[in-house]
């Protein structure tokens, strides 16, 4: 016998949502959601899926462990960082891709796991993003030029932090920092969270802790109103200068050989 049926109202209660706000981030009727808790039905393989993905556990876990606050303190997972993603689909079922601007930033902190506050995001939807979950956010500053202050950074979301890679961008949403597009100096790592450095140099790195770490989302497009300048002609002067540092280079080589 599972223990699905449990295990599903203890995730929902410990991440205080209703079984109507639970059923509209997974799609489904709520109904169905009582179904499940009340062990008149089991979800399908591919829900399943969805609801160990969306709270960071096992399909395993989910199905065969007895979920409870024992439960952390004698696994790897820990319900008490569980995250809770909301969500917003179409006419079609299809998720949407929710813009936070810059006047939401700091309401977003508050409002990122209440399904009321995201519906009230303005979103969209981007044909070549049609699987996953996407969201985006406008940045500002001059910390990630040559994208300029006002662009809006389309990111993927992130459901394991280890999966984070170095040299990649990310928006990366803190307790301490809010809303910051960052590219990260190494990979993830669970004692220490993430480095973060500006590709605008002038901008020193520093470290975001795990515990601070609200969500993550990889930078998968950008959208601005700004245009790129045009490539400099290159001038007599330079010419001059690139020809006279060749030659330098090839002396130098000559002279190693002889």
């Amino acid at each position: 016998m599972s223990n699905i049926s449990n295990n599903l109202k203890f995730l929902r209660k410990k991440t205080k949502i209703t079984q109507q706000q639970f059923a509209d981030l997974m799609g489904i009727k709520r109904a169905s959601v009582g179904a499940y808790e009340e062990d008149r039905a089991e979800p399908k393989y591919d829900l399943l899926k969805k609801i160990a993905n969306h709270y960071n556990v096992s399909m395993d876990s989910l199905v065969n462990d007895v979920i409870n606050e024992d439960w952390k303190q004698n696994s790897n997972n820990n319900t008490s960082n569980l995250r809770v993603l909301s969500v917003t689909v179409d006419d079609e079922d299809r998720e949407n891709i929710e813009l936070v601007p810059v006047r939401a930033s700091a309401g977003y902190l508050n409002g990122y796991g209440d399904p009321e506050y995201v519906k009230e995001l303005p979103r969209f939807s981007l044909p070549i993003f049609s699987q996953g979950t996407y969201r985006a956010f406008e940045i500002k500053g001059d910390s990630m030029l040559p994208l300029p202050s006002g662009s809006i950074v389309v990111g993927e979301y992130v459901e394991h932090w280890s999966n984070i890679k170095a040299n990649d961008t990310y928006v990366i949403i803190s307790k301490e920092d809010g809303i910051v597009y960052k590219r990260v100096a190494s990979d993830f790592s669970k004692e220490r969270g993430v480095q973060l450095i500006s590709d605008n140099k002038v901008y020193d790195p520093y470290w975001v802790s795990t515990e601070d770490i609200l969500e993550v989302w990889k930078a998968k497009a950008f959208i601005s109103t700004e245009f790129p300048e045009p490539a400099n002609e290159p001038t007599m002067e330079s010419l001059k200068s690139m020809m006279a540092q060749m030659q330098k280079t090839i002396n130098s080589v000559v002279d190693t050989r002889k």
